[in-house]
């Protein structure tokens, strides 16, 4: 039987027994930890809330899908912060993140690992003055979102901007994505580069930026993803999108010798028989 035959044959009878362990911490998985799984199923652990309130931003909602992993949070809320400082007046208005345990959110087929959150764009009235997000409207090609009759909002692409700079800048968020609709990530990189932003911050920024292919175009907010950390993807956090080069680097697994994969096959298959009790001996 060639190597490759060997892992499949381990893997394929090993599977329906990992399944279980990968979602959440078990008896049979008990370093799993944090942000468990990929983000579109798994779960939370020792995940932090988002205050009501903060430096620079507030939450839209006051309901409990409001957790996520330390870094996250503590990512949300340096970056409002630093908008804050550059350009007060209003404040960032986040939407949601994740429910305590993580798991499924309603409306969402994300958000379960504690790694995401929803952030609604910042906005001017038609006159150029900044105004808090009442929501979730629709910017279109011309930055221009509908919010009722011959009423409309301007995106405030500076804000945005230095929001996105302050996410991709932070050494210890290691963003993942910013998903984002293409026609506003044009008007954001099209901005920095007008501003003369360095060309490595534009670039990352265009990296993360993306528009997903399997979900709404994120015309409304920016769906802000971090990757896993080293010790995160130790204990138990997986995908959910690349690794990006100036991110930390996580543990390689490489596969065990041939030996050791039959043990573990037998093992599973046959478990080793229990040791006979003592014979008591004659009285």
């Amino acid at each position: 039987m060639s190597r490759f035959s060997l892992h499949a044959l381990v893997f394929g009878l090993l599977a329906p027994l990992l399944a279980g362990c990968l979602g959440s911490p078990t008896p049979l998985a008990p370093t799993l930890r944090g942000s468990i799984g990929v983000p579109h199923r798994g779960s939370l652990t020792d995940g932090v809330p988002l205050p009501k309130k903060g430096e620079g931003y507030r939450r839209l909602r006051t309901d409990g899908i409001r957790w996520g992993h330390p870094r996250l949070v503590a990512a949300i809320e340096r970056a409002a912060a630093e908008v804050e400082r550059a350009r007060p007046g209003v404040p960032l208005v986040v939407a949601d993140l994740s429910a305590k345990e993580g798991g499924e959110a309603s409306g969402h087929s994300s958000h379960r690992t504690g790694r995401d959150a929803d952030l609604l764009f910042y906005a001017l009235t038609p006159a150029g003055l900044p105004v808090r997000s009442p929501g979730f409207p629709r910017f279109g090609p011309d930055g221009l979102a509908r919010v009722g009759p011959k009423k409309y909002l301007r995106l405030d692409v500076e804000r945005t901007w230095l929001l996105v700079r302050a996410l991709v800048t932070d050494p210890e968020a290691e963003v993942q994505w910013l998903f984002v609709a293409r026609w506003l990530e044009a008007l954001l990189i099209e901005y920095a580069r007008a501003r003369g932003e360095p060309d490595a911050i534009v670039e990352r920024a265009e990296a993360v930026l993306h528009q997903p292919a399997d979900a709404l175009p994120h015309d409304d907010h920016l769906h802000l993803r971090i990757a896993c950390s080293p010790s995160d993807a130790v204990a138990g956090c997986l995908g959910g999108g690349p690794h990006w080069p100036w991110h930390a680097p996580v543990p390689r697994l490489e596969a065990p010798p041939d030996a050791e994969l039959l043990q573990a096959l037998f093992e599973v298959v046959e478990p080793p028989p229990r040791p006979a009790p003592p014979r008591k001996g004659r009285r």
